[in-house]
């Protein structure tokens, strides 16, 4: 799974779940900048960041990074 391919993903699961890029950040420890620049695919991410905002979302992070929904 590409950079664009999860920020995509990451995008569509906070607004499903109506919640602010700030909300989401508080929630998984990340500054607001750092969220925005993953979700417009600007930097990668290490896997410790994707875990926390996955885990935040209710997303496996196993299956997402396999492709599998």
């Amino acid at each position: 799974m590409n950079r664009k391919a999860i920020a995509k993903l990451i995008t569509q699961r906070r607004k499903q779940l109506n919640i602010t890029q700030v909300e989401l950040a508080l929630l998984s420890e990340l500054s607001t900048r750092q969220l925005s620049d993953i979700e417009t695919a600007k930097v990668s991410t290490t896997i410790d960041t994707l875990s926390k905002i996955c885990e935040t979302l209710g997303l496996s992070i196993e299956l997402k990074i396999k492709g599998v929904d």
